[in-house]
């Protein structure tokens, strides 16, 4: 079954399930090419969000051009989990230049979001973005110390342990 059919049958409950897409279709050549050209779609914003992060997450990379593609459909997402999914794939996507303002656009949305687990992830973003471009360095410092004193117990948890990885 193709990938794009293969998404679009998943239930978008099944960890299993999509877990099993991952491992027939991960090693097919056009695989990873196919997931970003995708990710803009509604239909299938889920799964192929899950799928990025899943790949990322087995030491793969994007090259730039699969970056870019990433990074201007960002204000496509539509679904929470697409946004979660996108966030916690940032520490393995380095921002392109050409991307910085949409990545920014994109984050400052996130930090306003009602979903918790969006907002703890787009600090984190926000921390990412800092790291490749000084010039948000101060304005993240105040977005953490405004989270550390007003955020859900969740968000603050995932700040520290953002905070401890940069130390390391």
């Amino acid at each position: 079954m193709a990938l794009a059919d293969a998404v679009r049958e998943w239930d978008g409950k099944s960890a299993e399930d999509i877990s099993g897409i991952f491992q027939d279709h991960a090693r097919k050549p056009g695989f990873v090419d196919q997931v970003v050209d995708s990710i803009g779609n509604p239909e299938t914003e889920r799964g192929m969000t899950w799928l990025l992060k899943a790949w990322l997450e087995s030491g793969e990379r994007l090259n730039s051009k699969q970056l870019s593609r990433v990074y201007r459909c960002l204000n496509q997402l539509q679904h929470w989990e697409g946004k979660l999914h996108i966030l916690q794939c940032i520490p393995h996507m380095p921002v392109p230049a050409a991307n910085k303002e949409n990545t920014e656009w994109f984050l400052r949305e996130a930090l306003s979001d009602n979903n918790k687990f969006i907002r703890a992830w787009a600090y984190n973003g926000f921390h990412q973005l800092a790291q490749q471009f000084p010039e948000y360095q101060t304005e993240v410092n105040q977005f953490i110390e405004l989270a550390m004193r007003d955020e859900a117990a969740s968000v603050k948890a995932r700040i520290r342990n953002m905070l401890k990885l940069s130390e390391k």
